[in-house]
């Protein structure tokens, strides 16, 4: 077995497995403790690399796209501190580093591993249930189903609709933009009914609003990788039409509900701005803003 222990964590890789274990040290982000032990099967890799620097060297595992739940819920903008598929060497440990990845090349090499994407999630992404309380509100997820609670100081526009639940059945994907601490994210529920939608993710009953602690916002990622493992593989969607020809144009169409349903959904939530509205839930400057939202969907 090839093994490396530094104090961000484990990788071991026996021949078929990369076995990656995050640190115990507190400097390890609170993201990589809670997603904790990943075992990457040797399919799912696509390359390995030792970077030597002056100080500390970094080793990085490249997944096949398509592999990684993780991956495609968060388009590589995980920061690389939390990003599971990155370790820091020590620079006295750079020969085990190289014998790690030299290890694990030379199996690639063996099983004939192509890099080509994968048609399937080759890794199960995090367990369900799972619970994230954010800036926003509490996100939870239970296999089936997506549930939102709004927290105190969730813009009243959202507060006034009530928890948020989404069926699986219902979504199309997952929009996720991390809190960078300069510039706010945000985690969007896209569904067919709402994929036209223009509101800013504050005033969004669909999306959470990243604004509070990076660190914790941080653990959105994982409703957002358990949602999407459960989504149909993207590879599902490549092959459109009769003929089942690849085209990527007609993938994104199909997500995508018919004009009139769409201006259906609209004019349904225009009319619930309204009595909010009417109610005294929403201000005047709150209800001409979100209306203006809503009415862009219309063009």
């Amino acid at each position: 077995m090839a093994e490396i222990i530094q104090r961000d964590g484990t990788w071991a890789f026996d021949g078929t497995t990369v076995r990656i274990t995050p640190g115990l040290h507190r400097s390890v982000p609170l993201f990589r403790q809670t997603y904790g032990e990943i075992a990457v099967p040797l399919e799912a890799v696509a390359g390995v690399v030792y970077e030597p620097e002056r100080k500390r060297g970094r080793l990085r595992l490249r997944l096949r796209e398509g592999a990684d739940p993780l991956l495609q819920a968060t388009g590589g903008r995980l920061p690389d501190a939390a990003d599971p598929y990155r370790l820091m060497v020590d620079i006295d440990r750079s020969g085990v580093a190289e014998y790690v990845a030299e290890e694990i090349r030379h199996g690639l090499l063996l099983d004939q591993i192509p890099k080509e994407p994968t048609k399937a999630y080759l890794l199960p992404g995090p367990p369900v249930p799972v619970s994230v309380r954010s800036s926003d509100g509490t996100v939870s997820f239970d296999g089936a189903q997506v549930r939102i609670d709004w927290a105190d100081t969730s813009e009243r526009v959202k507060r006034a609709t009530g928890p948020r639940i989404v069926a699986v059945g219902d979504l199309v994907q997952v929009e996720w933009l991390p809190n960078s601490g300069y510039e706010d994210g945000f985690m969007r529920f896209v569904t067919r009914e709402t994929v036209f939608s223009k509101l800013p993710p504050e005033k969004d009953p669909y999306a959470l609003d990243l604004w509070g602690s990076t660190r914790r916002d941080l653990l959105t990622a994982l409703v957002a990788t358990a949602v999407t493992a459960r989504l149909p593989h993207p590879s599902a969607r490549e092959h459109e039409g009769d003929n089942g020809e690849f085209a990527d144009r007609p993938r994104r169409a199909a997500a995508v509900p018919p004009p009139a349903d769409h201006h259906d959904v609209l004019l349904r939530r225009l009319r619930e701005l309204g009595e909010l509205h009417r109610e005294g839930v929403l201000t005047d400057e709150e209800f001409t803003m979100t209306k203006a939202a809503v009415l862009r969907g219309f063009r």
